[in-house]
């Protein structure tokens, strides 16, 4: 994806954009929905996807008149409400046609009326869904973090064409638009901002008794939580240099984190001049994915613009990367690549999975991340299916580690 010198071309289109929503039910997937909401003559839906959420996802189902639903879970198939579906949202729109398990997700990719998927699986289950949707010809607007930390070196040189892949997430979607009409060799570095999550300026002692309550309070975001508690552990942060790497081309010693309690300031990029541009915007998911589904045009606001007279400050902190070793384990996987980032990453959804059910402690989680890279054999990255495979291993041995 190259957004350095794209022409800021407007376009004006006929019929509305026809989308997939991946994640129907999930923190941005309901949002999605609700720019959709928004802006039905731009904005068409013509597929949706969840795990296991039957009753809400027929619920938007008759709310868009989609024709199309999957599920992820195959055992939901038997559930009661999927029998009533087959007859019509009312006059002139037929029944929905409902498939199970990945490759049912897949088909609502391969639709040859989709213009555009949004993933926003939660994840490694959403890194073929990407792949697939690019490998059609698809545009991308990608929430799933996954997709790049772990198929990065596979999905990006599918993603040639400018704005196939739109980055949904607040601070690369800043970057993104920070870049804009630039040139590649006057960048200095990106700097990505952290809020520094609910326990920012706690010590290790401190942080060893914290529980899944404490770290899903979020002070400024509202995410779901697996990113909420990625956010406690500052791995999320990391899996966002890593995907910056992709997504920008930039060499991992130029891409830097800042923490930015007030999350007024979503990424800054850095000139060869001195000069640094900044993103600013309130903390509210719809703006990042308005602006990935309507690219290279803006649509009216989905909430109140930024009041600078009630922001007050603005204060910056480094990270700090002993107290919260997953930030340092990520950029250590980024760097050394090949699949070393995949195992990191089943490591730590196996790990903060067992903290959520009360399994295991905070700092358990960082540790077990840090035990499975260390043991896993790396190999230059070759297929998805040599990534699930990886994928498999590195979940078994967190497991094994989490319960000794």
């Amino acid at each position: 994806m190259n957004t350095f010198e794209e022409t800021d071309s407007r376009t004006t289109p006929d019929a509305p954009k026809r989308i997939v929503v991946l994640g129907c039910t999930g923190s941005i997937g309901v949002q999605t929905l609700d720019v959709a909401r928004r802006h039905p003559d731009k904005i068409s839906v013509v597929g949706l996807a969840a795990n296991t959420s039957v009753v809400d996802t027929i619920r938007q189902a008759h709310e868009f008149r989609v024709s199309h639903i999957a599920f992820g879970d195959a055992s939901v198939a038997s559930h009661p409400m999927l029998a009533q579906i087959s007859g019509s949202h009312g006059a002139g729109h037929p029944g929905v046609s409902v498939g199970f398990g990945e490759e049912a997700l897949l088909d609502l990719v391969r639709m040859p009326e989709v213009d555009c998927v949004v993933n926003a699986l939660v994840g490694a289950a959403g890194m073929r869904a990407s792949y697939e949707t690019l490998a059609c010809g698809k545009q991308l607007a990608l929430a799933n973090k996954e997709s790049l930390v772990v198929a990065g070196d596979l999905i990006m040189p599918l993603a040639k064409a400018p704005g196939s892949l739109m980055p949904i997430d607040s601070e690369h979607g800043a970057i993104y638009q920070c870049l804009l009409g630039e040139r590649r060799e006057e960048v200095s570095a990106l700097w990505v901002t952290a809020s520094g999550g609910p326990f920012r300026g706690r010590t290790r002692e401190q942080l060893a008794g914290m529980t899944a309550k404490e770290a899903l309070a979020h002070p400024t975001w509202k995410m779901g939580p697996k990113i909420t508690i990625d956010s406690s552990t500052l791995m999320n942060k990391g899996l966002e240099v890593i995907e910056a790497h992709h997504l920008f081309g930039m060499p991992y010693d130029r891409i830097k984190v800042v923490v930015q309690p007030q999350s007024a300031i979503h990424s800054m990029v850095e000139y060869s001049d001195g000069s640094v541009k900044a993103h600013l915007g309130t903390t509210d998911m719809r703006i990042p994915i308005q602006f990935a589904l309507s690219y290279p045009d803006r649509w009216d606001a989905p909430v109140e613009p930024l009041d600078f007279t009630k922001l007050g400050s603005l204060e910056f902190y480094p990270a700090d990367t002993e107290t919260f070793k997953c930030l340092a384990l990520a950029r250590q996987a980024g760097s050394v690549g090949g699949t070393l980032p995949c195992a990191m990453n089943a490591a730590n959804e196996v790990a903060v999975a067992a903290f959520l059910a009360g399994d295991c402690a905070f700092l358990d989680i960082a540790d077990c991340v840090e035990e499975v890279m260390s043991v896993h054999h790396v190999e230059k990255t070759e297929s998805l299916d040599q990534l699930s495979e990886v994928d498999a291993w590195a979940r078994a041995a967190a497991r094994k580690v989490l319960t000794r």
